[in-house]
């Protein structure tokens, strides 16, 4: 019932278009496709357990006899669910994930052509690569390829400091790059301090258990990202879970957890923390920040914002969606962002006060034994930023930001005008487009790069099964052509594929020079 409700909220959530009298007939059409959908997407589902079950059934009678297993008395290495899942499912479409390019993630990217023995169940890379137009990287600003600025910055530090300091920051990782970083990035998002690490995904697993333990709340929204969810696991306070980007209900559980205090021993929570993202990256929805933190003040909670796909990307001077929606950082406890997205880099930051900077650096494991981010690495995420904020001399960090977020909005609109079920906020430059049904995961994937495009479908596990899509990351460095091309290619896979769940918007027309819809 889970999946069924969650096909249907997703249908019902608003849809825009140009006129009342189209919305209202709309609303039919769409209804009998929920429906439809729904039910083609379980009897997929179904039938795909159905035929997995029955192989591993024969298989046990005709071929387990006359094989020679070494590990008898062995308890299976892998859960049950989790090998039939890849043996059954995934294995028949891991032509569609993990496909290897052959140059920078810019605007065009070059993918290399591979070979799938399925009866094998493996990918024999070839050296043939085929070019096509990227719509699957993070390279949210462009910064992922050649620039003019950054790059001869970044070779220049790879010549003084090599590739990596091959230590911690406590014992001899720490260089002067390292120190202008954070300085660089507290500046930037406003805070009094940061602390770097080298992954921005252990960023948020390793840094929550530090701030937070037995006897503490964490109200995480049930959407958040998977660093956060293994974080919180990790930490050993009590989590509650509150409705994906609804502060009524995140402010029902404060009540409620205020009131009814630690389970076994009744004492009030040693401290609260709400957990939410900027941008959600499976959805690019942007958080209701501002509500959620006039909540969290009114009940005393810590505000933890992961602003991974947010930071560089939204925001008038790419601030995040701090900026993006008028709340003052102050309010903002820890901020939490990684530089593998807008800055074309990789690791992530936590920026706070300089107490909390402080205790993170005594404590925090990342800090105190993984190996530093590489100094090229934190070369290039100094000197985006100062091209973003203008400090290179020139304007061009204000045309990218103006470029993602007009190639963001049109391609969002565009899509929707075509029919297609797209999720996301504006400005946002992420954008899934729901394909529901595990079939089409793989079949849009691979027409799609039959055409030369080259897009993320996403599946279960990092989605619920009922829940597939193709999840677009549009770029500054996207030309309008690019966004042109991409849109008959889309187009044209959604009617061959059935993934256009409405009605497309009627065309615009032109009279006496006015445009009428």
């Amino acid at each position: 019932m889970l999946y069924t409700y969650s096909i249907e909220s997703s249908f019902h959530q608003e849809h825009p278009r140009t006129t009342e009298v189209h919305c209202l007939k709309e609303r039919g059409t769409s209804k009998k496709r929920m429906y439809f959908t729904t039910i083609s997407t379980y009897v997929s589902c179904c039938l795909i357990s159905g035929f997995g079950h029955l192989r591993d059934f024969f298989s046990r009678i005709l071929l387990l006899p006359f094989t020679n297993d070494n590990l008898q008395g062995y308890a299976p290495i892998c859960l049950e669910y989790e090998d039939f899942y890849m043996r059954r499912a995934y294995h028949r479409v891991q032509d569609c994930f993990a496909r290897p390019i052959a140059s920078a993630p810019d605007a065009w990217v070059d993918v290399l052509e591979i070979n799938w023995k399925y009866q094998e169940k493996v990918l024999d890379r070839t050296t043939k690569s085929r070019r096509c137009l990227n719509l699957g990287s993070y390279n949210y600003l462009g910064f992922g390829s050649f620039d003019e600025y950054c790059t001869p910055r970044v070779i220049e530090s790879l010549k003084k400091f090599s590739a990596s300091t091959c230590s911690s920051r406590v014992d001899a990782g720490t260089t002067s790059v390292h120190v202008e970083l954070e300085e660089c990035v507290a500046k930037y998002v406003g805070k009094h301090s940061a602390i770097v690490f080298g992954m921005g995904y252990a960023t948020n697993s390793f840094i929550i258990p530090v701030l937070i333990g037995k006897g503490g709340l964490i109200i995480s929204d049930s959407l958040n990202h998977s660093s956060i969810i293994n974080g919180a696991r990790g930490s050993g306070a009590n989590i509650r879970i509150f409705q994906h980007n609804t502060p009524s209900h995140l402010e029902k559980i404060l009540r409620e957890e205020i009131a009814k205090r630690q389970t076994k021993t009744h004492k009030p929570w040693t401290k609260i923390i709400v957990i939410v993202e900027g941008i959600y990256s499976m959805e690019g929805e942007i958080c209701k920040l501002p509500e959620i933190v006039s909540i969290c003040k009114k009940y005393k909670a810590y505000v933890y914002l992961d602003e991974a796909h947010s930071i560089g990307a939204i925001g008038g001077t790419g601030r995040g969606v701090c900026e993006l929606l008028g709340v003052d950082t102050a309010d903002v406890d820890i901020m939490m962002g990684t530089f593998s997205k807008s800055f074309g880099s990789c690791g992530g930051y936590i920026a706070g006060s300089k107490e909390l900077i402080q205790y993170l650096k005594h404590h925090c494991p990342s800090h105190l034994y993984a190996t530093s981010i590489s100094t090229p690495s934190a070369q290039q995420i100094i000197s985006a930023i100062q091209v973003i904020l203008g400090d290179d001399g020139s304007n061009r960090g204000a045309q990218k930001l103006a470029r993602i977020r007009e190639n963001s909005n049109y391609f969002r609109t565009e899509l929707r005008n075509m029919g297609f079920k797209v999720l996301g906020d504006e400005d946002s430059p992420v954008m899934p487009i729901m394909l529901y049904n595990p079939a089409k995961i793989p079949a849009f994937s691979r027409e799609c790069l039959r055409e030369n495009v080259a897009i993320a479908v996403v599946g279960f596990p990092a989605t619920p099964l009922m829940l597939g899509r193709a999840r677009i990351c549009i770029s500054a460095s996207h030309s309008k052509p690019d966004l042109i091309k991409a849109l008959e290619v889309i187009s044209k896979v959604g009617d061959l594929t059935g993934i256009k769940y409405f009605p497309a918007a009627p065309e615009k027309q032109e009279k006496n020079g006015i445009k009428l819809v």
